[in-house]
């Protein structure tokens, strides 16, 4: 595999990135009295049980409701899940391979390079990333792992996966659900062209095994701003018919159906509790990234 992968690496969006970092929301920075330390900056914890208070624990950990009720000291005793696992769902169905004129790269190219980058600041956290291609199968499935050099086989994987078939995201939504055996994060990178009710139902089987899931709808400016005049033979992608028509006869109709394939997209999100992000592929890659997770970060904070 080389150097390859590099090419999934841009300088410019790690550079933005720095400082930045990825969490669950089942993670807890710091060490929990009572457990061993561990060498991962992150890890996400759940409570077990209650013991009662020796000297010299961390009166911090005390459950203050306990003493209120039995007059006594019980700490908070926590079950280490070690490092959290990051699962990158990338959608390499055959529209991921468009480019319109206003964008620099394609909706995979540009799904690739913000995989690496994610994967890329979660390995650097000492946590774990691991990555699942698909279209209307699934083609890889790496299961996560913090070793080093696991951007290199990511990037080998993403390079080796070129955009063709039809998308059924649903079904491989509820596969990847029933592989990942822990719970952790999954990140989404797809245009979503797929059937609503079906992604849905997929994504809804992702939240019922606990996972946190984040939506990064990958979109190019042409599907939202349809900015054709002349007439235009506009070519099927995973197995429509090509069709010449008159663009502005078509606009006004074409851009509510797909304002609203967005809302709905964006409320199954919202009701579901999961994070969604529109990204276009005219966006610089690092603003759009670094804006998202410096945004992430201070809601959690908030929260």
């Amino acid at each position: 595999m080389a150097e390859n992968y590099r090419k999934y690496l841009d300088p410019q969006t790690l550079s933005k990135l720095q400082g930045l970092e990825i969490k669950a929301r089942l993670i807890v920075e710091g060490f929990v009295s009572g457990l061993h330390k561990s060498p991962y900056h992150g890890f996400s914890i759940e409570f077990a049980e209650h013991r009662e208070y020796v000297p010299g624990d961390d009166l911090r950990h005390v459950d203050w409701k306990v003493f209120g009720r039995s007059d006594r000291f019980y700490l908070k005793q926590y079950e280490e899940e070690t490092n959290f696992a990051c699962h990158i769902l990338l959608d390499t169905s055959e529209s991921m391979r468009y480019r319109s004129d206003q964008a620099a790269m394609s909706k995979l190219e540009y799904a690739q390079h913000v995989a690496a980058a994610i994967a890329y600041l979660v390995l650097q956290q000492r946590d774990a990333a691991g990555l699942a291609t698909y279209d209307d199968a699934l083609h890889n499935f790496i299961r996560a792992s913090s070793h080093p050099s696991q951007i290199k086989q990511l990037c080998h994987v993403m390079e080796q996966n070129p955009a063709a078939g039809e998308s059924a995201m649903g079904p491989i939504f509820h596969e990847v659900a029933e592989r990942i055996k822990k719970r952790g994060l999954v990140i989404i990178l797809s245009d979503l062209f797929d059937d609503v009710t079906s992604l849905m139902h997929g994504l809804k089987h992702l939240r019922y095994r606990r996972h946190e899931v984040i939506v990064l709808h990958t979109i190019d400016p042409a599907e939202q701003d349809f900015p054709f005049e002349d007439p235009t033979l506009f070519k099927g992608l995973e197995g429509l018919p090509e069709q010449l028509t008159e663009p502005r006869v078509l606009r006004a109709a074409y851009q509510e159906e797909f304002e609203q394939f967005l809302r709905d997209v964006r409320k199954g999100c919202r009701d579901m509790h999961m994070d969604y992000m529109l990204l276009r592929t005219d966006q610089p890659l690092n603003m759009a990234l670094s804006a998202y997770l410096s945004g992430r970060s201070q809601h959690m904070h908030k929260t």
